[in-house]
């Protein structure tokens, strides 16, 4: 039996990444597309809860209007409407744009790959520079699929993938570094002269050592960086314990 991969992205379920990605699996997989859609980048890891979705199916795929986790969420928990089985792994991308660093927060890419995680499927977030080349990238992160496929069947996984413009493409293990924006807030007026704002500034740093997704991608290299699902720090339990002695001698404060 042919290993069965469920694929979706933020980018929305006609972006070229997708669709190059899927073909690319298609040759060793079984593929089943589920994804927006529409564009819903930055949308992190939101599920849409106070409003109903419709899941429809358009040239061989499915899509939902919805989030990228929603996307993963009703493919997994549709019964046979979507995927035949339980999916071997999930992939999410190509993405249009690179997820390194901070942007695993905000992206939707890195959350569809999440939600997966979190229901006990592992999974793979593969983003790329929007000048690097497609199939060199879809092919790459096709390999990478299939080295995953290994160890899917001893344990769950969440890794992120970024393939830089150019360079040798080296895979490395990497850690999050950090890429921090122009931080920025632009106000304007419409033409009836009412206030309106964008969020967010064109120039973008990175910082991190020479382990980090973020210098290994500036140095022309694959980072290939495993996330955890448990965001609590074992390192600060001695700091949450004096927090609550300090709460606890302070008396109820009602």
């Amino acid at each position: 039996m042919r290993p069965l991969i469920l694929v979706s992205n933020d980018d929305g379920y006609t972006a070229p990444g997708i669709r190059a990605m899927q073909r690319e699996l298609s040759t060793w997989a079984d593929v089943v597309v589920c994804a927006p859609a529409g564009e819903q980048s930055a949308t992190s890891h939101a599920l849409t809860l106070h409003r109903p979705m419709r899941l429809r199916q358009a040239d061989g795929c499915f899509f939902v209007d919805g989030t990228p986790a929603d996307c993963v969420f009703i493919a997994v928990h549709a019964g046979t409407r979507v995927l035949p089985r339980r999916p071997d792994l999930v992939v999410s991308g190509m993405n249009h744009g690179v997820n390194l660093g901070d942007d695993v927060f905000y992206s939707g890419t890195v959350a569809a790959a999440r939600e997966a995680a979190l229901k006990g499927i592992p999974a793979l977030a593969v983003s790329r520079d929007e000048r690097a080349d497609l199939a060199r990238a879809c092919s790459y992160a096709s390999d990478l699929a299939r080295a995953c496929l290994v160890h899917a069947e001893r344990e769950t996984f969440l890794l992120n993938v970024n393939f830089p413009k150019h360079g040798q493409w080296r895979p490395r293990a990497t850690a999050l570094g950090q890429r921090r924006y122009g931080d920025a807030i632009e106000f304007r007026k419409d033409p009836r002269g009412r206030e309106y704002l964008w969020v967010g500034g064109g120039r973008v740093e990175h910082h991190g050592d020479s382990g980090t997704d973020t210098a290994v991608f500036d140095n022309g290299d694959v980072g290939i960086t495993s996330l955890v699902l448990d965001l609590g720090r074992t390192d600060q339990r001695a700091l949450c314990e004096s927090v609550v002695n300090d709460v606890v001698a302070a008396g109820d404060p009602r």
